[in-house]
């Protein structure tokens, strides 16, 4: 009898501790990571789960060693949208379940995706130094105009949005940029383009570099994360963002296959996808939300800084994530070897 209430006890307590386990929740961190702390982590927590917040730089590789070897320890990751799709396809993202999330038709077109729903909606922007440079640039074509802007400039050390901004640089209209660079001859325009500013560039990686760089003086303009800059902004920072020729996209909140935490990352997902929650993290950092209902209920001015904002659209170019998935293993490492010369 004895044995059969210690059993029972020691099987309660256990079931108490998974029930109140942490789960860990991987993003790009940051500004952004801070303002889903405020608007996701802290009030989820109150529910009782805590999150264990964790970042990395997107690297697909530390999730697919996880998932191969069944040894699966991050519950929620933030995905960019190509990686989610290759993952997708390599089974290495669980595919969701909808009806644990909430109603597809609730979120803008591009949210919902089979292994991922859109977080948030963010741009890749043109940031400069308002107290460098005594002119204001307007575009792509100016960033590579090292005569009537000098300076050391600064482009994320990767293919993606680095070959879309060349071609926006030498011409190419928003609308026809991918079909430009699907063809040989684009993709040789577009390195040409590059070869032009190579000795005037700085390369950033992580997304905290170029307002880093920036406020330190070593660059007077980069792309950015258009969040990042308006952190720096807040901070005091004399920066600017130029929206003309900023390419947008989403970030995805995805869970990793054989996540022992699914049910409580489904629980985690849909807290994180309701219009009041997201309406708190778009006020302390300008991603745009995506659930449709959530701008509604915005102030006005805020909603102006957001990349979905319809001012901040003109000019700007959509992510290809279907041309990324098809072109990206190749252009990257093209780039790379063109970066390494």
């Amino acid at each position: 009898m004895k044995t059969k209430t210690l059993a029972t006890l020691i099987t309660s307590l256990c079931a108490a501790g998974a029930a109140h386990a942490d789960l860990t929740v991987i993003s790009f961190g940051g500004a952004s990571q801070k303002a889903q702390d405020k608007a996701y982590y802290q009030p989820f927590g109150a529910t009782g789960t805590k999150v264990v917040a964790g970042e990395y730089n997107g690297e697909q590789a530390k999730i697919k060693a996880m998932v191969e070897a069944k040894n699966v320890t991050w519950d929620v990751v933030e995905v960019e949208s190509p990686e989610l799709v290759r993952g997708c396809e390599e089974g290495l993202y669980e595919k969701l379940d909808y009806s644990k999330i909430g109603n597809r038709a609730d979120f803008v077109a591009g949210a919902v995706s089979e292994c991922g729903i859109g977080t948030f909606v963010w741009s890749t922007v043109l940031a400069y130094d308002t107290e460098r440079l005594k002119q204001a640039p307007t575009s792509w074509a100016d960033f590579w105009d090292v005569q009537k802007f000098p300076g050391k400039r600064s482009l994320r050390k990767g293919a993606k949005y680095t070959l879309e901004f060349a071609l926006l640089a030498d011409g190419v209209p928003p609308a026809d940029v991918y079909k430009v660079l699907a063809t040989r001859d684009g993709q040789a325009r577009a390195f040409a383009k590059l070869d032009q500013i190579k000795p005037h560039l700085q390369w950033w990686e992580a997304g905290a570099q170029p307002p880093q760089m920036l406020a330190a003086g070593d660059v007077v303009m980069s792309s950015a994360y258009n969040g990042r800059i308006a952190a720096a902004q807040k901070e005091g920072k004399k920066l600017e963002v130029v929206w003309n020729g900023s390419v947008y996209d989403f970030d995805y909140w995805a869970i990793p296959a054989g996540s022992p935490r699914r049910d409580d990352a489904y629980k985690f997902i849909k807290f994180a996808s309701q219009p009041e929650h997201q309406r708190v993290y778009s006020a302390d950092i300008p991603y745009g939300p995506t659930h449709a209902k959530a701008v509604a209920g915005m102030d006005a001015k805020l909603a102006a800084g957001l990349p979905t904002a319809p001012a901040n659209l003109t000019g700007a170019l959509a992510a290809n994530t279907e041309f990324w998935v098809e072109h990206g293993e190749d252009l990257e490492q093209r780039f790379n070897a063109w970066a390494a010369r």
